[in-house]
C-alpha cells in the first residue's frame, strides 16, 4: 500500500489541497497543531451572544474582478456572500484633540470587495464537509520530518496528551507560514542555508497585527451618512471598516496602529477601553453602546507569529515560490498565501497556492 501524501496545516491552502487530491483519488491526511481548523481564518461570536452574529478575527474580504479562483470556488460551494458596505462618508481622524474630517470620496474609488455570510469560516466548513473526518489529526505538532528512503518520509509529531506519533509519507505539502516551518521543523537531511533563508525572509501576513470588533445592536453610523470607514494619525485603530453582518447587528473592526509590543505592555483590557474611546471620538455618543467586543492578537499566537513578526512591516513582503531542490525536490512541496507572489497574502493567494502545489504532486 502506498504512503498518503501528508499535508501540514489545516488553513486554507491545506484544506484545499485535500479537496484537490481526494478528487482525483489520491489518498492524503492532514496534520495541524492547533485543536480546530481553519489557521489564520477565525469566524467568532460571543457565546452569551450568538444572536449577533459571526464576525471575522482574520481575513474577511475577497474582490471577486480580481481574484477568479476563490469567486469560482465560492460558486461551486454555493456560498453566500455580500458586498462590503462602503455608502456614505469616511472620516480622518488627523490630530488628537480635534475632530475628525469628513471626507466624501470620488465615485467606483473603492474596488468592490465581497464578504461570507456567516463570515470566511462558512468556506473553511464547506472545504471540511468534502472531506472525511478521519483524514484529521488536530493538536498534532510537527518537530521533525526524516527522509526514509525514495519512496518513504517519516513525520514525528507531538501530541496534546504528551505522546509522540509517526506518520508515513509519499511526499509532504507545508501549508503553513515559512517562518513557522524554519522555527519549529528538524529536517533530516537539513535544508540548505540558502532555502532557510528563503523562508525567513517571508514575514507571516498578519502575524504583527492584531483586530477588534466592537459590536451594537445596530449599525447606527450609516444613519448619519457615514461608511464606517475610518483612518487616523491618533490610534489606537489606524485603519476602521464596517464589519456589520448583511442583516441585524452592527460592528466597526479596526487594524492596530500600535506596535505589538505597546499592546502586550498595556494589556488587553486597557487596549479595547482606547478602541472604545477612539470609535467614541470619531462616531459619537451611540458608539458608548457596545454590546460585545472581539479581540485577537496574532503576534502572541504562537501558532502564527515568530518574535521577528514583531517587527512592524514597512513594505509589502516578498511573496513567491519556495523552490525545493537536492534531496528533498519532489518530495516536499510549499503552499500558503506566503507562497503566492501575485496575490501573496490574500485569501486568493492560499488557494492558488494550493492548487499549484497539488499539480506539482500529481505532475510528479
Amino acid at each position: 500500500m502506498e504512503h498518503p501524501v501528508i499535508i501540514i496545516g489545516a488553513g486554507l491552502s491545506g484544506l484545499r489541497a485535500a479537496t484537490l487530491l481526494t478528487a482525483q483519488g489520491i489518498d492524503c491526511k492532514i496534520l495541524d497543531s492547533r485543536s480546530r481548523i481553519g489557521g489564520r481564518a477565525l469566524s467568532s461570536l460571543n457565546p452569551d451572544e450568538p444572536e449577533l452574529g459571526k464576525f471575522d478575527l482574520g481575513p474577511t474580504w475577497f474582490w471577486p474582478r480580481y481574484e477568479r479562483t476563490i469567486a469560482k470556488l465560492v460558486q461551486e460551494l454555493h456560498l453566500e456572500t455580500f458586498d462590503q458596505h462602503t455608502e456614505g462618508a469616511m472620516l480622518f481622524e488627523r490630530y488628537d484633540n480635534q475632530a475628525p474630517e469628513r471626507h466624501i470620496l470620488p465615485a467606483h474609488s473603492l474596488e468592490r470587495s465581497v464578504r461570507f455570510t456567516g463570515g470566511v469560516q462558512s468556506l473553511i466548513d464547506a472545504l471540511a464537509r468534502k472531506l472525511p473526518s478521519n483524514l484529521f489529526e488536530l493538536e498534532t505538532r510537527v518537530t521533525t520530518i526524516k527522509l526514509n528512503d525514495q519512496r518513504s518520509i517519516i513525520i514525528s509529531a507531538d501530541l496534546a496528551d504528551g505522546k509522540t506519533k509517526d506518520f508515513m509519507a509519499r511526499a509532504v505539502i507545508l501549508a503553513l507560514p515559512p517562518r513557522l516551518v524554519a522555527r519549529d521543523m528538524t529536517f533530516i537531511p537539513t535544508f540548505s542555508p540558502e532555502m532557510n533563508l528563503n523562508l525567513t525572509n517571508k514575514p507571516t501576513w498578519m502575524a504583527g497585527q492584531a483586530k477588534a470588533i466592537v459590536v451594537y445592536d445596530d449599525p447606527f453610523w450609516r444613519k448619519d451618512g457615514l461608511s464606517g470607514f475610518a483612518s487616523s494619525w491618533v490610534g489606537p485603530l489606524q485603519e476602521i471598516h464596517d464589519a456589520s453582518p448583511h442583516t441585524g447587528s452592527g460592528a466597526l473592526f479596526g487594524f492596530f496602529g500600535m506596535l505589538p509590543k505597546d499592546r502586550q505592555q498595556l494589556g488587553e483590557k486597557q487596549v479595547l477601553e482606547q478602541v472604545k474611546e477612539q470609535l467614541i471620538r470619531l462616531f459619537g455618543s451611540q458608539a458608548k453602546k457596545v454590546r460585545t467586543i472581539l479581540y485577537k492578537d496574532w503576534s502572541v499566537d504562537l501558532d502564527t507569529a515568530i518574535s521577528e513578526d514583531s517587527i512592524q512591516l514597512q513594505n509589502f513582503p516578498n511573496y513567491g515560490e519556495i523552490p525545493v531542490v537536492g534531496e528533498w525536490e519532489n518530495k516536499i512541496v510549499f503552499a500558503g498565501t506566503e507562497t503566492n507572489s501575485e496575490f501573496g497574502g490574500h485569501l486568493e493567494g492560499a488557494l492558488q497556492s494550493a492548487e499549484l502545489a497539488v499539480s506539482t504532486i500529481v505532475n510528479r
